[in-house]
């Protein structure tokens, strides 16, 4: 039998219309009203509250093969939201239930109950799920603890350090004994905030100089630790001021995302022979594991206010888009949500 609230005949969903050359644009995108149907048998319907916009959302706007499939042309995009169960035909979730799903982008979402998880509003506010409790968070201690091998007494640089995932990485690794913690960002106010708030030991604005030479200057006994977001220079850089047996997790590589031709590599990688420097690659879906494990360590610490975050809020599901598109250009600081 289905426990349901009254639901509205259609939502709103935004639909890739056709796959961006270079950086994405309005014209590739549109928002539609999508009929909305009851749930059939263990499936549930859920209004969403917050959505997610992530830069990982670019790769899967193009047709190449990657690690996880490209967005169909036609049909409404995904992402992590979180949302209230407003109707239910499965057993063991209710109506008035808050889940975490992966179908965003959309006022209410219909799917198979499975791939709900359910989350208590009342232990975190709601966006932190999605964030520095979400799959962001994870992103972090998975890609420093396990992808980067740290070890207390560390040197760690992150990349694209004021974002969601890069700002929790710092101050992780301040939390675990990290010697210093350096981050770079794109803004002097970015850059202040790593340092005053987040506890980072130096920072640098990427757009005032070099790369290498800013590095050098903030990490001048070279690093253990590079946790990349943004590739290019800065993986350049990172490699150039690598100690010895020091690791590099490549998380992301922003900087290339909209590139229509291959970028450059980094010149400087016959350094790792001398170092015996390691890069690895990270993606967060190998190391669901760890989940459990992130949350009781992690909690308590954004409980007590140990690990500060911030959170960048868009209103409504018009400005979805417009949201997403900030991200790739660096307009947020911490994690990009939208509110509905």
């Amino acid at each position: 039998m289905t426990d349901t609230a009254e639901l509205p005949a259609t939502s709103r969903e935004w639909h890739l219309v056709s796959r961006p050359v270079g950086v994405p644009k309005p014209e590739d995108f549109a928002l539609v009203e999508a009929d909305l149907k009851q749930p059939g048998p263990d499936q549930i319907v859920v209004r969403n509250k917050h959505l997610s916009v992530d830069p990982y959302m670019r790769g899967r706007m193009s047709a190449a093969k990657s690690y996880v499939a490209p967005y169909e042309l036609g049909k409404a995009m995904l992402g992590g939201a979180v949302g209230e169960v407003v109707a239910s035909n499965a057993d063991g979730v209710s109506v008035g239930d808050h889940v975490l799903h992966g179908f965003g982008w959309r006022e209410y979402a219909l799917f198979d109950a499975k791939h709900a998880v359910k989350v208590d509003p009342g232990a975190a506010p709601l966006t932190t799920y999605l964030g520095v409790l979400g799959m962001t968070g994870l992103t972090a201690y998975a890609g420093l603890l396990r992808t980067a091998s740290f070890e207390e007494g560390d040197s760690v640089f992150v990349s694209g350090a004021a974002g969601a995932v890069g700002s929790q990485v710092g101050q992780i690794a301040k939390l675990k004994g990290a010697s210093r913690v350096i981050g770079s960002a794109g803004s002097d106010e970015k850059v202040r905030l790593l340092v005053e708030e987040y506890g980072f030991d130096a920072a640098f604005n990427y757009k005032s100089g070099p790369v290498s030479e800013q590095l050098r200057k903030a990490a001048p006994d070279g690093i253990d630790v590079y946790f990349d977001n943004v590739g290019g220079d800065h993986l350049e850089a990172a490699i150039g001021s690598l100690n010895l047996r020091g690791r590099i997790a490549i998380c992301g590589m922003i900087s290339v995302y909209n590139n229509t031709e291959p970028a450059p590599g980094p010149k400087n990688l016959a350094r790792l022979i001398a170092t015996r420097g390691r890069i690895q690659g990270l993606l967060v879906g190998d190391h669901y594991d760890l989940q459990p494990q992130f949350v009781r360590e992690v909690g308590p610490w954004v409980a007590s206010g140990e690990l500060k975050y911030r959170e960048t809020v868009v209103e409504g599901i018009e400005n979805n888009l417009e949201a997403f598109l900030g991200v790739l250009r660096g307009d947020n600081t911490g994690k990009m949500i939208v509110t509905l």
